[in-house]
C-alpha cells in the first residue's frame, strides 16, 4: 500500500508518516521505483503511533515504548511496565478530564437555564 492511501486509511498526513519513518518508528519497504510500501504491521504501528500522539506522547516517549506493545508485535510474548505505566497514568488523565469537561457542562446547562428563566420573566413583565 502506499503512502496517499495510508495516510488516508489511518487519518495521518504524508508528513507524519516520513517524519515516523525517518524517527525509525516505522520501516515500509521500498519499491524499485522508490516508492514506499506499506504492509498491514507497519499499519498497525501507525494506529499506535497515533494513539500515542493523541496520548501527548513525545517522539523519545514513542520509541521508547513502541517495542513493548502487545499491539505492534503480537508475536512477542513481552509486555513492558513502561506500556503499562504510560496507559494507566493517561488513563487517569483522561478521566480527570472528563471530570472536568463534565463540571463545565452542567454549569453551562445551569446557566443557560437561568438565561432562559430571565428571558422568560422579562416577556412576562411585558404583558
Amino acid at each position: 500500500m502506499r503512502i496517499g492511501e495510508v495516510s488516508k486509511l489511518t487519518n495521518v498526513s504524508m508528513r507524519s508518516l516520513r517524519y515516523y519513518e525517518e524517527k525509525g518508528l516505522i520501516h515500509p519497504e521500498r519499491l524499485e521505483n522508490g516508492y514506499r510500501d506499506y504492509d498491514k504491521l507497519t499499519l498497525e504501528r501507525i494506529k499506535t503511533l497515533k494513539l500515542y500522539f493523541d496520548l501527548g506522547l513525545t517522539t523519545a516517549e514513542m520509541q521508547q515504548v513502541m517495542g513493548c506493545d502487545p499491539f505492534v508485535f503480537p508475536y512477542k510474548n513481552l509486555m513492558c511496565k513502561d506500556v503499562i505505566m504510560i496507559y494507566e497514568d493517561k488513563l487517569k488523565e483522561v478521566s480527570h478530564q472528563i471530570q472536568i469537561l463534565q463540571q463545565i457542562e452542567s454549569r453551562l446547562k445551569e446557566r443557560l437555564m437561568k438565561i432562559y428563566h430571565l428571558k422568560e420573566d422579562s416577556i412576562n413583565e411585558r404583558y
